[in-house]
């Protein structure tokens, strides 16, 4: 709905992608959901995310990963208040089946991020939380993931 939270976080995500990171905006991600819990991103399998195998290329999957357990971070930092540094300090990932359809990643850690900023902003330290992403196609199975990242989203107070 034009307007809603959802569609200005969306806005501010094309735009990001479109002026910081281009091959965000270049697979066409946009957020499905987006709560203080969980978030939920597509990427449409089309020509430029697609492989020669007519699934996913492990690069859009990838970026999916980054952008999905990244962005409940990304949010809070965009709205204001103090400013942190955040990176993924490494990951993991688990492909479970071909990703033949549009991609769905799913995080649902938002509680553990939101309470490690909070203690990085406390004690001005570095931390580390871990962060699970999973892939679903829809069309396929919405309980049956394609894909499942672990990732380990570092914060810093700057």
């Amino acid at each position: 709905m034009l307007g809603s939270p959802l569609w200005r976080a969306n806005l501010f995500m094309h735009w990001f992608g479109y002026t910081r990171i281009p091959l965000l905006w270049y697979v066409g991600a946009r957020l499905v959901e987006l709560s203080e819990g969980r978030t939920v991103v597509c990427i449409p399998l089309k020509r430029r995310t697609r492989n020669h195998l007519g699934s996913m290329y492990f690069g859009a999957l990838a970026i999916g990963a980054d952008v999905t357990g990244a962005w409940i971070a990304f949010d809070r930092l965009r709205r204001g208040g103090p400013k942190l540094s955040i990176v993924f300090k490494d990951m993991q990932a688990e492909f479970l089946r071909r990703a033949d359809g549009h991609v769905h990643f799913v995080c649902e850690d938002g509680a553990a991020v939101n309470a490690a900023l909070d203690r990085t902003l406390a004690d001005r330290q570095r931390i580390n939380v871990p962060v699970t992403v999973r892939a679903y196609v829809p069309t396929h199975s919405a309980t049956d993931p394609v894909a499942v990242f672990r990732l380990t989203l570092s914060a810093k107070a700057v």
